[in-house]
């Protein structure tokens, strides 16, 4: 074979070998980390009770990190989990009449999967920090991951298709509340039910996972 023969040769194998891989990796690009927001823009409303006042309602945000996509079968641990309750300012003079000021403790936030499964049926520990509000107005309590969460791992269901997280009926708080006058806290176990709407709430996560 002549050397020009030798280099063709040499060519056309490479370009095969380079076809071959480009062949194998097509469509197996990295998922990309997105943020699952529940309710969409919309707040979720619970009716949550208090100490010293009759239930009261709540706006509830609830966020989450992860993958856009998992395997079918394949499992996914969400990152970031936390979002917010909003207290109004009517809410709050209730508080301020009763004498409290601050707020402090932790959340339980239940989730469900419509296909998957999850490996427990809330993130608890969330930590809501020691918090001393300002008089009036309405009051916003930020809900965080923390070193000392346990986070559900996701498993993905057998099949390719979409599955959907959403956000349970019942959030729970193991909290204190700040006594102005002494300056003492109070151990206060909040209980929070979804308002029952017409139409109902949307308790969605969305994007939806695509599984693949």
């Amino acid at each position: 074979m002549s050397r020009l023969s030798r280099l063709s040769a040499g060519i056309a194998t490479t370009a095969t070998a380079v076809g071959a891989i480009a062949v194998l990796t097509a469509g197996t690009a990295a998922a990309a980390t997105v943020t699952y927001t529940a309710g969409g823009t919309t707040p979720l409303t619970y009716t949550c009770t208090f100490p010293g006042v009759s239930p009261q309602p709540v706006l509830v945000t609830s966020h989450l990190d992860a993958e856009d996509s998992v395997a079918a079968g394949g499992t996914l641990t969400p990152a970031n989990v936390g979002g917010s309750a909003t207290i109004s300012a009517g809410v709050h003079a209730l508080l301020t009449a009763v004498g409290y000021d601050g707020i402090r403790g932790t959340a339980t936030v239940p989730v469900t999967a419509a296909s998957g499964t999850l490996s427990q049926p809330a993130a608890t520990g969330l930590e809501i920090p020691e918090v001393i509000y300002p008089a009036g107005g309405p009051i916003t309590v930020n809900i965080s991951q923390v070193a000392t969460s346990t986070i559900p791992t996701y498993t993905a269901p057998a099949t390719a298709g979409t599955d959907t997280l959403s956000m349970g009926n019942t959030v729970t708080a193991s909290l204190e509340f700040h006594k102005k006058s002494n300056n003492t806290w109070t151990p206060w176990t909040m209980n929070c039910t979804l308002k029952v709407t017409n139409p109902a709430q949307n308790t969605a996560f969305s994007p939806s996972i695509t599984v693949s």
